[in-house]
């Protein structure tokens, strides 16, 4: 099987934006997908975007995508990669997709000297979870994710009274 990885495309949006779908019904979430693919074109292709996306074929044909962003450690002084979303259709999985996608964005991260190359996964999704303790990844324990979003953000931000969007 040939595996190739290329950066996205803005004609690419739409499937982006189907994978993102795809993924969000695996992660049992398809309800919080609020994006359309008018702005996918405008997050990862316009003149503002701060992430970047890369599609992958295995021979030949569209098999799955990965979001990924800049970030900063203050304690190594360094940029990071922060791995967003990552996502193979199933029947391309056994195929060597995934590992590839991580296995490029690894060099990315060596290549501009990045610190860490990070990413969460859902606390049941022990599929993943193994395939990431594979490849030598560490689950980070000591560390809670914690998010502020939507109307909480927008009180927190602005006041008890503020106006939901």
């Amino acid at each position: 099987m040939q595996i190739s990885i290329t950066p996205a495309q803005p004609q690419d949006a739409a499937e982006i934006h189907r994978f993102i779908t795809e993924l969000a019904i695996y992660e049992r979430a398809e309800h919080e997908v609020k994006a359309g693919v008018a702005d996918i074109e405008a997050t990862l292709f316009g003149s503002a975007a701060k992430a970047q996306a890369l599609m992958c074929r295995v021979d030949g044909q569209l098999a799955g995508f990965a979001v990924y962003f800049f970030s900063y450690s203050t304690w190594l002084g360094k940029s990071g990669l922060y791995l967003e979303d990552l996502y193979v259709t199933p029947e391309r999985r056994a195929a060597g997709a995934g590992k590839a996608l991580l296995k490029h964005l690894a060099r990315l991260a060596c290549e501009r000297d990045c610190g860490r190359f990070e990413w969460s996964v859902l606390d049941w999704n022990q599929p993943a979870i193994d395939f990431y303790e594979s490849i030598g990844a560490k689950p980070q324990a000591e560390w809670i994710r914690y998010r502020l979003a939507g109307d909480g953000l927008r009180r927190f931000a602005y006041g008890e009274n503020a106006v939901t969007a």
